[in-house]
């Protein structure tokens, strides 16, 4: 449920690439439901010149034509780009821009409010509620994770007597991930399966072995939920909402749990179905991604907590400081330069410095990104379709990092 660069093409008839650390559908499944119904969707009609911000606050105009060419040469279906300069209620210190439409069939343009399935940023939220607990010392970092699953993770070479909760949430545990079986081949052939957490964990169980000491794997952040539910009592969902969403107030952040559709307002999302058709893949059973890639929420919500979480409201500066020590990541399962902490990803700015966040991807074609910079602004961006080549992959990127590079109106002296 995240975003390589490189390998991400490998499986782009679906939307998932054959090591994805997003999301994806099945084990070697029976469908549960009607099979995919491909829509016929009319050609995008896309404006030719990207429209302007109001003159007043500054017309953003680099991160304007990097985003609408996301739209027109990449052929992404919708783009939307919150920024947030996190200084109170200046006039200035929120813009958006958007390009592209979020419904096809009505032509329905693309925006910054509507709801959209977030992925593997997921995995930042799992973590978060986890080194709460390490700070409460209901759990340690460095225990195994037999001491509080026992028998879960036995047979093939895998042990979890070996394997730390700190190891889990840095993708260093030696898991393979599930989302690699052959099964999620074709994951929209069971696209309105349950999953139970612990059947996606024995199908990790049977893969060979990683072949690097980092890999992302979701499986990990499978385990960290069941971890959750062992220390807690309660289910991981409620306790991340308990701790995480109601607190800060997001209210438009929830668990979908087994229904396939989006609720409230919201974008539609498309992936290239195996004919080759563009095809409506909004409607997911998301139980398949679980503690790492289930999450519906929208650019506003996710810069709310990527600000509280790096301002001190979440965590303990301690487990703050160790959620951001990174390992360096396998740029094949990433992309060059990242590195990754205990559910967050760090990556360079091309003006200097790192951002800090989380990207995911789900199968049907939403894609979510949520990053702080080193002035403390944070942009979260939200795409309906996925990057179908390596170049839209970096042009993607590139969005990020004009809206965190842009010197504006409202810029703080970088700390």
């Amino acid at each position: 449920m995240a975003i390589p660069l490189l390998k991400s093409l490998v499986r782009r008839r679906t939307g998932i690439r054959r090591h994805t650390s997003l999301a994806a559908a099945a084990t070697a499944v029976v469908l549960v439901a009607a099979p995919v119904a491909s829509a016929q969707i009319p050609p995008q009609a896309a404006p030719q010149t990207p429209p302007r911000a109001p003159h007043q606050c500054g017309t953003h105009d680099a991160l304007r034509r990097s985003v609408h060419h996301l739209v027109t040469h990449d052929r992404i279906a919708g783009a939307a780009v919150l920024v947030d300069d996190a200084v109170g209620d200046a006039p200035c210190a929120r813009w958006s821009v958007t390009d592209g439409v979020a419904d096809l069939r009505t032509g329905r343009p693309m925006n910054t409010t509507d709801r959209l399935r977030i992925g593997s940023v997921t995995k930042t939220f799992t973590a978060t509620v986890v080194l709460q607990l390490a700070a409460e010392r209901r759990l340690s970092l460095d225990a195994s994770v037999e001491r509080y699953l026992p028998g879960l993770i036995r047979g093939s070479g895998y042990d979890g007597r070996r394997i730390t909760v700190r190891q889990i949430l840095q993708h260093t545990s030696g898991l393979p991930d599930y989302l690699d079986a052959p099964a999620w081949e074709h994951p929209d052939r069971s696209r309105y399966r349950h999953f139970e957490p612990r059947e996606l964990v024995a199908q990790a169980l049977r893969l060979p072995h990683p072949k690097r000491s980092w890999h992302y794997a979701t499986t990990n952040y499978v385990i960290a939920g069941l971890i959750v539910r062992a220390v807690t009592g309660h289910t991981p969902e409620t306790e991340i909402t308990h701790r995480v969403i109601a607190p800060l107030g997001l209210h438009d952040t929830y668990w979908p749990g087994d229904d396939p559709r989006l609720q409230g307002p919201h974008s539609h999302s498309y992936f290239t179905a195996g004919d080759g058709r563009r095809t409506d893949g909004t409607s997911w059973n998301m139980t398949f991604g679980g503690t790492g890639g289930a999450l519906v929420s929208t650019p506003a919500d996710l810069n709310r907590f990527a600000t509280a979480l790096f301002g001190g409201r979440l965590l303990p500066a301690a487990q703050l400081a160790q959620m951001r020590r990174t390992v360096a990541a396998d740029p094949d399962r990433l992309w060059p330069g990242a590195r990754y902490g205990l559910g967050l990803i760090s990556s360079p700015l091309s003006c200097g410095g790192t951002w800090w966040g989380h990207a995911g991807t789900v199968p049907g074609g939403h894609r979510a990104l949520v990053a702080v910079g080193p002035s403390g602004r944070s942009v979260a961006v939200a795409l309906n379709e996925i990057p179908a080549t390596l170049q839209a992959e970096l042009d993607f990127f590139d969005v990020v990092d004009k809206a965190l590079c842009e010197r504006g109106t409202s810029e703080r002296t970088p700390v």
